[in-house]
């Protein structure tokens, strides 16, 4: 069984290599930034003894996990590996620098990996003088629960690169899904209006924040609501992704950030993790307005923009319509395949559905993907 070295001992990092190790592995974990390594240990200890007390692993299967990852502050330990995963800051030149790194320790059989969620493989790749061993692995947190793997292949990346790739994260328990080397890959760029839209229609005070969350929960059956989410990640984390995906795409209007979710990151209002968000956690949540036609409006407004997305990219071949499909219910809890209710409730109604908003507000975000039409004119489904 290959040895698997895991770069960046953050919460991401610590998932990974718990789940390598875990599948019987040699694990490595580096971390040179101060306290890291400490603190990884600490957090991996608790989390496996919860297991513990929870019945899920055995003591000695706890002990023998642990006895498996080496945790170091020396990345020459990474050597004779067979796969690494880089898991660090989001910022391209920093990864660029760290993978030129890796490149020289280790064999030229290793592949490499990125578990970005938005960045260009290809460009990491280039960093690299065998270019054809880097892919991206994109994990979702908590990486130990979520079922999603994102496996994206660069363009310089070999066949055999992402065929021993998806086969090893498959082997560990994973759901696999092939990705496109383009921003957000799949699940942060179908995503974005789930977000954006949702944002949009507060703005333009249809709705306040906890009517449109009951909205989405109530009648689309989502188990989170937009600003519940963005509150859960993080607004901070949230609106970089939108802002990476945004500027990639040459500042698509589909992807444009809000200001809404500007002003509370710069007010540190970054959601649970800072008591308040677009909640305030140190008081009680204000209860909806439990209106229905108006909540089934609110959802047909950001379903039909998820859907278009997802469209969208079965359009320019970023995954096949099963792989979207997957990648949105295993990833992000979607209640449904995004394809397949679009063939539930009519394709033809959501073409009409975002002809309508383009024609209202004149902006470009509302432009139906071409495959929608065709298939509209063709009288064709998804499935």
């Amino acid at each position: 069984m290959i040895k698997v070295s895991v770069i960046g001992a953050g919460t991401m990092g610590s998932g990974i290599a718990q789940i390598a190790a875990t599948q019987g592995h040699e694990v490595c974990l580096y971390d040179n930034f101060d306290g890291a390594i400490d603190n990884a240990t600490k957090k991996l200890h608790k989390i496996l003894n919860r297991l513990v007390e929870k019945e899920r692993l055995s003591k000695e299967e706890k002990e023998n996990i642990i006895s498996r990852i080496k945790f170091t502050k020396d990345i020459k330990e990474i050597k004779n590996s067979g796969l690494i995963i880089e898991a660090i800051i989001e910022n391209l030149e920093v990864k660029r620098k760290i993978f030129g790194e890796i490149d020289k320790l280790v064999n030229e059989d290793c592949i490499l990996a990125s578990n970005t969620s938005s960045l260009s493989i290809a460009s990491i790749a280039a960093a690299c003088k065998k270019a054809e061993r880097v892919i991206g692995i994109h994990f979702f947190n908590p990486a130990p629960l979520m079922p999603l793997v994102e496996i994206i292949p660069a363009v310089q990346t070999s066949d055999k690169t992402l065929k021993n790739t998806k086969n090893i994260i498959d082997k560990w328990g994973k759901t696999t899904v092939i990705a496109k080397d383009t921003p957000g890959f799949i699940v942060n760029r179908v995503a974005r209006p789930f977000y954006g839209e949702a944002i949009r229609i507060y703005e333009e005070g249809i709705a306040n924040f906890s009517t449109i969350d009951w909205s989405l929960k109530e009648i689309g059956g989502f188990r989170m609501g937009p600003f519940e989410l963005m509150d859960y990640i993080g607004n901070d984390i949230n609106y970089t992704v939108t802002e990476t995906v945004f500027s990639a795409f040459y500042y698509d209007p589909r992807y444009k950030p809000s200001f809404t979710q500007r002003r509370m990151m710069e007010a540190g209002y970054l959601g649970r993790k800072s008591n308040r968000g677009y909640y305030d956690y140190s008081k009680e949540i204000p209860q909806p307005t439990k209106d229905r036609d108006l909540a089934k409006k609110i959802l047909w407004r950001i379903l039909s923009m998820l859907i278009n997305e997802a469209a969208d990219a079965v359009f320019l071949k970023i995954a096949t319509k099963e792989d979207i499909d997957l990648a949105m219910t295993k990833g992000v809890n979607y209640p449904k395949g995004l394809l397949h209710w679009a063939d539930e409730i009519g394709i033809d109604n959501v073409l009409k559905q975002l002809q309508d908003l383009q024609e209202e507000y004149g902006e470009d975000r509302y432009r139906p993907s071409p495959l929608l039409r065709k298939m509209v004119k063709e009288n064709k489904k998804f499935y």
